[in-house]
């Protein structure tokens, strides 16, 4: 009578790779999934400075103004804050985000626009998020002028 043993250990290798093959495609799953929670972390973290520019961009009356507030550097009608991978603003040595700010020059006396957007350093440089502000101007501040 002929012996099992090789038709047992031939089983068990197909087993043995079966498993293997679906441990790699869970462990490929959950990389994916890291990745994508990564992203959505960057995602609210860049919706919410936005936001928070955007607002103190309104509530400063334009861009230069906000841009003193904040102690940036402003010149043409725009801005520039660095952010860390740790999202900590400031000069650092690795800038990994970038918040900019920009005067849109509109057609409508009297209302004043710009634009924020938040990207990566990192290529391809496509924002993460950016918002359109407008505020109105002072017109009898102009006139008393």
């Amino acid at each position: 009578m002929k012996s099992k043993i090789p038709l047992i250990l031939m089983e068990q290798m197909v087993m043995l790779l079966v498993f293997a093959l679906a441990a790699a495609l869970c462990l490929q799953a959950f990389v994916k999934s890291d990745q994508m929670s990564g992203r959505s972390h960057d995602r609210d973290r860049a919706v919410t400075l936005v936001q928070e520019m955007a607002e103190t961009v309104r509530h400063c009356g334009g861009v230069e103004e906000a841009a003193k507030l904040l102690e940036a550097n402003c010149s043409d009608g725009h801005f520039i804050l660095a952010y860390d991978e740790n999202w900590n603003p400031g000069e650092t040595e690795e800038v990994h985000y970038v918040l900019k700010v920009e005067e849109i020059h509109g057609e409508q006396h009297g209302l004043g626009m710009a634009l924020v957007t938040l990207e990566p350093c990192a290529a391809p440089a496509e924002p993460l998020f950016q918002v359109a502000v407008a505020w109105q101007e002072d017109l009898a501040a102009e006139e008393a002028v």
